[in-house]
């Protein structure tokens, strides 16, 4: 429930649109009935806003899973200040991949998700085709948000063979699910 930028312009390139939507989000978390886990599925700007959204959210979200992202306003996962898991995805054909990845006087969202440096675990996107194909039916993108959902991250298709998005987490294994 925020007004997301239309098109390529000025809006798309600032935070101005971010900011306004992380307060609205925050909100609507802060006020979500009980207190079981919450995962956060950011795409495209979407991500920006998760990621000005990260320094304030309530300590219940335990994923950020963001994809065909332009940054999230930071440098760093780690600079993101939220004890969630900090996931990214971008499939091979997304447009995205061509923004330059920086942020200078306010214009430019940050480093790249899905860079090593930047330090988010990084999925798979492999068979998600294009900017707007990570929800896709029988996708490895759409089959990985619906694992972090559920807190299987044994599960997760991770982007590089070494399994390395996986480490250090537990959650419900293939066998509790069953």
């Amino acid at each position: 429930d925020y007004t997301a930028p239309s098109g390529i312009g000025v809006d798309a390139a600032t935070a101005m649109r971010a900011e306004e939507g992380a307060v609205r989000l925050n909100k609507l978390l802060r006020a979500l009935p009980g207190s079981a886990p919450v995962a956060l599925f950011c795409h495209s700007y979407g991500s920006v806003l998760c990621g000005v959204a990260a320094r304030e959210l309530p300590g219940r979200v335990a994923d950020i899973a963001v994809a065909a992202s332009p940054g999230m306003r930071a440098q760093k996962a780690s600079r993101l200040n939220t004890s969630a898991h900090v996931w990214a995805m971008r499939d091979a054909t997304d447009w995205i991949r061509d923004v330059p990845y920086l942020e200078l006087g306010g214009l430019g969202h940050g480093a790249d998700p899905v860079s090593g440096a930047f330090g988010a675990r990084v999925l798979s996107a492999e068979t998600a085709e294009g900017h707007a194909g990570y929800f896709e039916p029988g996708t490895d993108s759409l089959a990985n948000f619906a694992e972090i959902g559920v807190g299987a991250y044994d599960a997760v298709r991770c982007a590089h063979d070494n399994d390395g998005c996986r480490a250090g987490l537990s959650g419900t294994t293939t066998a509790e699910r069953a």
